[in-house]
Parts: structure tokens; sequence; C-alpha cells
């Protein structure tokens, strides 16, 4: 049953990225119109602090793990030098061995600048493939990687700024066929620009105010067949503030709200006759009623991402997703987090709560996390995931 199960995923993915994006059609006004994009891991949230706080991390604290949320936070690190490592199971309920790993690490330069580098690596597990008669074709490896480098400087005295590029690689075939494509891995290069503010608030009780916004994965369109069906990556815009709340010399309590918008063209709402079947024009494209042709550049389909959608500016309203988090650290030394995500019913109602802890101890941290979905199953349903980290400032000390 779970060798069935990996297939029958292996092969809708497969499906949904080779055929072409004109096959998406919807049936009436306002109904479910999710947008979607290739390598989609790009989106998950490696660590499990961020993890445990509903997937918020663009203004939180900065950690060793900030290349995924806001680059930019690496100016403000306390620490010199910072190394973690990430894993996620993937599936647990069906399939055991399809996983997601993260490593991550940065080095300041000096007071002003700080390097980062990044390995986000996706395992699909075995998988035997078959021909149409059944015959076994042999046993493939399915997978995808990431690999970035970051570049953070202080620009100002509250002030940070990022840059980040990043080589994408996705081999989901190992070149076979899928119908009628002949296929091969998937390869793409993208950036990311970010920045990062914070400010001590001269409040009754003290308390830090930080604001981020992160507009990542600004790259080409991946293919896996031939540049006709090339498909857009997870451009993606981050931002959000929150505040940390010093209680007194060994309580905080930290607050925030990340506000996600895919940078991709929203899928139109395609014309159809009395017999419910697509019209098509004279060049044999299906003719587009509402809303805008999706087969743009790049850079036309980012800036357009914000009008494109059929239902106007209540559609676009309903792609933004909401990160909201929380985490209280005793002595800087145990926290506990909480938070919520929530996705819009039409556009793939992802909602959950999500809750982990963290442990500091000498010379390395440790990060736990859970996810409890409301409406639909997650794939990390009943899958604790969790971070190590090393301060190697505290291990030369000792």
């Amino acid at each position: 049953m779970k060798f069935l199960a990996k297939v029958f995923l292996l092969k809708a993915l497969i499906f949904f990225l080779c055929i072409d994006s004109y096959s998406n059609y919807r049936e009436i006004h306002g109904a479910h119109n999710p947008i979607t994009t290739a390598v989609p891991f790009l989106m998950i949230a490696p660590d499990a602090r961020a993890g445990a706080m509903g997937d918020a991390g663009v203004s939180s604290t900065p950690d060793v793990n900030s290349m995924h949320w806001n680059p930019a936070k690496y100016s403000f690190v306390e620490q010199d030098f910072g190394l973690a490592m990430n894993y996620t199971p993937w599936l647990r309920s069906l399939i055991d061995d399809i996983n997601f790993s993260y490593l991550s690490g940065f080095y300041r330069l000096d007071d002003l600048q700080t390097v980062a580098a990044s390995l986000k690596f996706f395992s699909l597990g075995d998988i035997m493939f078959t021909d149409e008669t059944g015959m076994e074709l042999g046993i493939v490896r399915p997978n995808e990687f990431s690999v970035d480098v970051a570049y953070s400087r202080i620009l100002a005295e509250n002030l940070s700024g990022a840059i980040a590029g990043r080589y994408i690689y996705s081999n989901l075939t190992q070149g076979q066929f899928v119908g009628d494509y002949e296929t091969r891995p998937g390869r793409a290069f993208a950036a990311d620009v970010a920045v990062y503010y914070q400010q001590e608030l001269n409040w009754d009780t003290p308390t830090d105010f930080a604001a981020g916004l992160n507009i990542s994965n600004m790259g080409n369109k991946i293919s896996y067949t031939d540049e006709h069906n090339a498909n857009f990556i997870p451009i993606n815009m981050r931002l959000g503030p929150s505040l940390r709340f010093h209680l007194d010399q060994y309580n905080t309590i930290a607050v925030m709200v990340d506000f996600n918008k895919l940078l991709v063209p929203t899928p139109p709402v395609y014309k159809r006759d009395e017999n419910g079947n697509p019209v098509f024009d004279d060049d044999g494209n299906p003719v587009i009623e509402e809303g805008e042709d999706p087969n743009r550049t790049v850079v036309s389909g980012m800036f357009g991402s914000f009008t494109d959608a059929p239902g106007g500016i209540e559609e676009e309203l309903q792609e933004v997703m909401i990160s909201v988090g929380a985490e209280y650290w005793y002595d800087d030394q145990f926290a506990l987090r909480v938070g919520y995500f929530h996705e819009h019913e039409n556009k793939g109602n992802r909602k959950y709560f999500t809750a982990g802890l963290g442990l500091k101890y000498n010379v390395f941290g440790i990060d736990f996390s859970y996810i409890i979905p409301i409406h639909q199953q997650s794939p990390l349903q009943d899958v604790l995931r969790f971070s190590l980290q090393f301060d190697f400032e505290a291990i030369q000390a000792q």
C-alpha cells in the first residue's frame, strides 16, 4: 500500500508539471482557483522554530536559519559563526522514506557584513518505474535540491539589507517517458532581495519592534520537457512586523505576523460553449473569458500578479496567506511556541495550528514543532520536526 501511494503521488506530480498550463479551467466565477507552481519544496518551512510559529519568520529575531525567511536578519545575529541542521519527515503516515532536509550556516565578516549559505534537499525515496504493460524499468530515486548563498550588510543603525542567489535542481523522473513526453531534470537560477528593520521602543515594558520584507525566488521558469511547458517557480513576497516584550530579567514574549503572496499569474477563466467544452481561437489557443493569459514572461507575471485575478480585488486578497506566531523564552534557555497558518479555501484551504518548544544547552540548541490541521490533512500531520543548532563561540570558549 505504501508503494502504491508513493507511485500515485509521484505520477500526479509529474503529470501536473508536464501538462500545458492551458489545461487549467474554472467552472464558475469565484470558484476554487489555487495558484500552482513548479518546485513547491522551496516554500516548505525548513526549520522547527518557525514551523512552530505558524510558518512566520520574516521579522522574528535573527538566527542561523534566517536564509529561508529573511537573509537580511543575518546582519543582526549575535554570534560570529553558526551552523544548523534541520530534518522533516514527509507524509510519514503513508510512506516512510520521503524526507526534507535543510543545512544552513553563516559567518560574520566584520561589524557590518555577514555571509551565509544553505542547502535544501527533498528526497522522494525509491520508486520502481514500469511501462504500460507493467514491466519493471528500474528503481529510481527522485529528488530536488537548492543551494543558496547570501550577502547581508547593515545599511543604517537599525536597518539591514541582503541579496541571495539560488541554484535549483529538480529531477523527478530520471529521464523516463511520461505519456508522450521525454522528461529531463528541471534547472533554474533565482535571487532574493530582503530588508530588515529593528528598533527599541520607549514603552513602560521594554519592547523591541522589528519588520521585514523578503522577495524570494525571482528566477527563470523551469521545464521538465521543453520550453513550451515551462512553469513558474514560486516567486514569493513575504512581509510582516513583530514585537518582543522583555517582561523581566528572565521572561520575554514575542508576537509576529507574516503576509505571503505568490508573485506568479493567477489561472484565468476560459470560455466554454453550451456543452461545457472549451472554446479555441483560430490559432488553437483557448479563449480567455476573465483574467489574463498566464503564459507571460517572469517580469510581466510578477508585476501582473497584483491585478490579474479573474475575481478582481476580492480574489487578489484571497491569495494572501497569513501566518501568526508567538514565542516565549525563559532565561534564553527554554522556549514555548504556538502559531496559526491561514490560506483561503479558494486558494488551497490550508489551515492549521502549530506548536513547539526549544532548548538551549551550552554549545547547542534543539527545536521541535508539531502541526495540527483543521480542514484537511497535511503532509506534516503526525510528524515531529526538529532542528539542531551549534554555537561555535561557546565551543571555543569551553
